[in-house]
């Protein structure tokens, strides 16, 4: 069918989703991105979705969005089966749809119901997105086996850095990390390079709540480069992964983190 690669980026009517959507848009990717927005009010809200859309159309890139939440097999079968309807590929996988919890609450008071939606956006989600668009890449890869096929997940430092008010989110990150390494195991037979981007503190919606906080700890030297993340920076990472720099390197997390990773004295 479409002789343009095509892209699936879930979570991508803004922040870094957007980001990397944009990024590939300009990579020459067609795309189907997933979103699952909400008004003030609690209504579904496409508005950003949209003015995404028109964005990637205008750089020249076909896009079809869908309002989905990846935590629900219908929705991620309806994704699926936007992308091959109007595709009939899927050469990249980039699981970026991610929440925190909707209350920041001490591990020793957190509820079932915030693990249950954190975990099952963040990780189960992923995992059998994956699951469902690995297995297509292996058929399309017996049918067309000179193009690339990629999975990207967004992973976060919280994999690894303790946030005790937000320990569900850490552990769905640290999950992220794991099933990538499972993956990249699992689908190098194929040829499928999987990856995950590790993100520092990013300017989004999700840390816009405690930006102060992190204003200051950036300016003490937080981070060995003293400034916030920005979408574009794990976009360009993704780009990379996109054009097939680092299909030897299957597997790998990347840090776009401003350095956090490093251990100093």
């Amino acid at each position: 069918m479409a002789d343009r690669p095509a892209a699936i980026v879930t979570g991508a009517s803004r922040g870094i989703g957007k980001g990397i959507a944009v990024e590939l848009a300009s990579l020459g990717y067609d795309l189907v991105i997933n979103f699952f927005d909400f008004t003030t009010e609690g209504e579904p809200d496409e508005s950003r979705a949209v003015q995404t859309q028109d964005q990637i159309r205008a750089l020249g890139a076909e896009c079809e969005i869908l309002r989905g939440d990846v935590s629900s097999a219908a929705d991620r079968d309806s994704l699926v089966a936007l992308a091959k309807s109007k595709f009939g590929r899927c050469d990249m996988l980039v699981n970026n749809a991610g929440v925190a919890p909707s209350k920041r609450l001490d591990l020793l008071e957190a509820t079932e119901e915030s693990f249950d939606r954190v975990m099952g956006i963040n990780l189960k989600g992923p995992y059998f997105l994956t699951q469902q668009v690995a297995n297509w890449m292996v058929q399309q890869r017996q049918a067309h086996p000179d193009r690339g096929y990629r999975i990207v997940s967004t992973g976060s430092i919280s994999s690894y850095t303790s946030s005790p008010a937000r320990g569900e989110y850490c552990l769905s990150k640290a999950g992220i990390a794991m099933m990538t390494k499972l993956y990249a195991d699992r689908l190098a037979e194929y040829g499928i390079g999987v990856f995950e981007i590790s993100p520092g503190i990013i300017a989004t919606d999700m840390t816009s709540v405690v930006k102060d906080k992190y204003d200051k700890l950036i300016a003490e030297g937080l981070t060995p480069i003293k400034r916030w993340g920005q979408p574009q920076d794990i976009a360009k990472a993704v780009g990379a992964i996109a054009e097939g720099r680092l299909d030897f390197s299957t597997g790998q997390v990347i840090n776009v983190d401003g350095g956090f990773h490093l251990r100093r004295l």
